[in-house]
């Protein structure tokens, strides 16, 4: 192995020991330090293989990351796969944290708005307009703050 291939390797590992890397990523970083794609593409492949980097691993951190952040599917889809990844079961994740994604909606609101009182017009914009910017769709926003209205 070169010398090059050698710090372009140790600097994944050093990366990869911190926290998971997509291989997109990794290849970015790699990039961003003045290495090109095509002697950097080989040594990721091989760690890879070899299991130091996996893209699966990281799109679970990732997206688990985010759910317990208050993040909903749409925002978490599009972080992934700006960073590489297309492929990948997000349900199957916040199955296991909130049980659905409505649940978990649910969670989001009532750790930012204690309060479940009736809304007025505004207040109902206003509080659609932050879990939309969460990444929730609109369908289960407008779901979520009908019923809470209906309650009262």
């Amino acid at each position: 192995m070169t010398n090059q291939a050698e710090t372009i390797k140790a600097t994944c590992l050093r990366l990869l020991a911190r926290r998971e890397h997509s291989h997109k990523e990794l290849l970015t970083k790699l990039q961003l330090k003045g290495f090109s794609p095509e002697d950097c593409t080989p040594i990721i492949e091989q760690l890879t293989q070899q299991n130091w980097q996996s893209d699966a691993r990281y799109a679970e951190s990732y997206a688990r990351h985010r759910i317990q952040q208050g993040y909903g599917p749409i925002a978490i889809k599009f972080e992934l796969s700006r960073n590489g990844i297309t492929d990948f079961n997000l349900d199957a994740v916040v199955s296991l944290l909130a049980d659905s994604w409505q649940t978990h909606l649910q969670q989001v609101y009532v750790k930012k708005y204690r309060n479940i009182n009736p809304l007025n017009a505004s207040e109902y914009a206003k509080r659609s307009r932050f879990l939309l910017q969460r990444g929730f769709p609109s369908s289960m926003v407008n779901q979520l703050l009908t019923h809470l209205n209906q309650l009262d």
